[in-house]
C-alpha cells in the first residue's frame, strides 16, 4: 500500500493507479452537471461557471448557469450590457460583486483579443479570479496539468498524502497537487477531485468504505472510518449572548448589502429608490453606509439626493 507525502514521494505506478480508479469512479458516479463539458470545452462557458462556483452551492450554480449564458454567451456579450442587467441575471447567487467582477473580466478579455488567456498567469490576472479559479480554468478548458486547490481538494489531498492539511503551506500543496493531475484528463480529474470532496471525503463522517483511492489513502488505512465529530461540550448555564452562537445573518453588512440589491432588482430598470428609513434590524445610518459601499464597489449609482438605482441603468 503506498504512501504519499507531501509533496508526492510515490512510485510511478502507484501514481498511475490511483489516477486510474479516480476517474474510473468519476466516469461512474461524477456528478451530471449542466456546466461540465465531455469534449472541446467552451472557456468562456467553463470560466463563468467557476466564478460562479466561489462561495456558492453547486445546486445553485446549476439553476442559474444556463440563463446567464444564454444571455451572455461570450466575453463581448457581457462586456457591452449594462452592468444593472448583469446584476439582475446574478441574482439567487449571491456576492453580486463577482458578477461585477466577472464583467470586468469580459471586458479585460475583449481588450485582449476576445478570447479567454489559456496559462495560470494570466488567467489569475482577470479581476475577480484567484488561484483556485485560474487553475481550474485552465485544466478544464485547456486540459493544462495544474492542480486546482479549493477547500474540499486540500481536505482530500491531506487525507491521501498523511498530510495534516492545515499546517501544510500553500505552494507544498500546490506541489502535491499539481504532481497528482492526470495529464491525460486534467479537466476530468479537477471534476473527479472536487466531486470526492463533495460527496465522498466529507469534512466529518468520510464515507470511507465508498472512496474509490482508500487503497492509496493514508488516514483511511489509520482511521479506518474517518474523523469522528468533536463531542459537544455540556451547556453553560445563562450564557452570556456573545457566547450563544455566530452572528445571525440577518444583521450582517452582507445581508443588508444584498437587500438593497435585491429591492433594486425588483424595480424597472432605471427606477431609483429612496432609502431613507432602518432596514430590518440596520439602522438609517448602517443602510447609508452600505449604499455608499455598493457605489463604490460599482453595484449602484446614488443621485444628488442620494436616491439609488443599479449601475449602467437608465430609465
Amino acid at each position: 500500500m503506498a504512501r504519499f507525502p507531501a509533496p508526492v514521494r510515490a512510485r510511478p505506478a502507484d501514481i498511475v493507479g490511483l489516477r486510474a480508479a479516480l476517474l474510473a469512479w468519476f466516469d461512474r458516479d461524477g456528478r451530471a452537471l449542466p456546466f461540465r463539458f465531455e469534449r472541446d470545452p467552451d472557456p468562456w462557458a467553463v470560466l463563468v461557471s467557476e466564478v460562479m462556483a466561489q462561495q456558492t452551492q453547486v445546486a445553485r450554480v446549476a439553476e442559474k448557469w444556463r440563463a446567464f449564458m444564454g444571455r451572455f454567451p461570450t466575453p463581448a456579450a457581457l462586456a457591452s450590457a449594462p452592468t444593472g442587467d448583469v446584476i439582475r441575471a446574478w441574482q439567487g447567487l449571491g456576492y453580486n460583486r463577482r458578477a461585477i467582477d466577472l464583467q470586468r473580466a469580459a471586458r479585460a478579455i475583449v481588450l485582449a483579443g476576445g478570447r479567454v488567456p489559456e496559462d495560470v498567469d494570466s488567467l489569475q490576472a482577470l479581476p475577480g479570479v484567484g488561484p483556485y479559479t485560474a487553475r481550474a480554468v485552465a485544466a478544464i478548458a485547456f486540459g493544462r496539468p495544474v492542480g486546482a486547490v479549493d477547500v474540499n481538494v486540500r481536505r482530500v489531498l491531506g487525507r491521501l498524502t498523511g498530510a495534516d492539511p492545515a499546517p501544510v503551506p500553500q505552494r507544498e500543496m500546490q506541489a502535491t497537487a499539481d504532481a497528482l493531475v492526470d495529464p491525460a484528463r486534467a479537466g476530468d480529474w479537477t471534476h473527479a477531485l472536487m466531486d470526492l470532496g463533495a460527496t465522498v471525503c466529507r469534512p466529518v463522517r468520510p464515507a470511507c468504505d465508498a472512496c474509490p483511492v482508500r487503497s492509496w489513502c493514508s488516514f483511511a488505512a489509520v482511521a479506518g472510518v474517518g474523523p469522528k465529530p468533536a463531542p459537544k461540550p455540556a451547556p453553560r448555564p445563562n450564557p452570556a449572548p456573545e457566547l450563544r452562537g455566530s452572528v445571525p445573518f440577518e444583521v450582517t453588512t452582507r445581508w443588508l448589502r444584498g437587500r438593497i440589491v435585491g429591492r433594486l432588482c425588483g424595480v424597472p430598470p432605471g427606477t431609483t429608490v429612496t432609502f431613507d428609513g432602518p432596514l430590518g434590524l440596520h439602522a438609517p445610518e448602517a443602510v447609508s453606509a452600505a449604499l455608499a459601499s455598493l457605489a463604490a464597489d460599482g453595484l449602484v449609482e446614488l443621485d444628488e439626493a442620494g436616491a439609488a438605482r443599479l449601475a449602467g441603468e437608465r430609465a
